[in-house]
């Protein structure tokens, strides 16, 4: 029998600071740290079209460090590296497939939250964008909905 997380070297988690993409990241950290795989954490900055694609946007920067400093403190919380990296890109998937593919990336894993606009679950533009794009294996994490508040 073939060992799945043998042949997975390295992991590229996009973060966008939900905590379903931290837990990903976490639950990402826990394996590299058994199997010695390389971690990369990854924000992209969604540019809107009627600005420049290297426009200056500080909010969006400020709140991007730290997304990636959060993950530097959950890498260092699991004993494990990170190389963290902040993109501006017009969209998110396309950005983390094309740097997958820059990294040779074995795996991308991706954390999301359990979304059901207009009652039917949806996937979301990002991880649907991986899944058909990526040329690795791609983790999808999803996460239960979050309990009703009875308050």
């Amino acid at each position: 029998m073939v060992d799945p997380l043998g042949e997975v070297r390295s992991f590229l988690v996009p973060l966008d600071g939900t905590d379903a993409s931290y837990n990903a990241f976490a639950v990402v950290c826990d394996i590299a740290r058994r199997t010695r795989a390389k971690v990369s954490a990854l924000h992209v900055i969604e540019v809107p079209r009627s600005q420049p694609l290297d426009a200056s946007l500080a909010a969006e920067t400020d709140r991007a460090e730290a997304i990636l400093t959060r993950a530097e403190e959950i890498a260092g919380e699991h004993d494990v590296r990170v190389e963290c990296e902040l993109l501006q890109a017009r969209e998110a998937g396309q950005a983390l497939v094309d740097e997958a593919v820059d990294q040779r990336t074995d795996a991308v894993v991706v954390g999301l939250d359990y979304h059901r606009p207009y009652g039917r679950f949806e996937l979301g533009r990002l991880p649907q964008y991986v899944l058909t794009n990526a040329p690795c294996q791609v983790w999808l994490i999803r996460y239960p909905p979050e309990p009703a508040d009875d308050g």
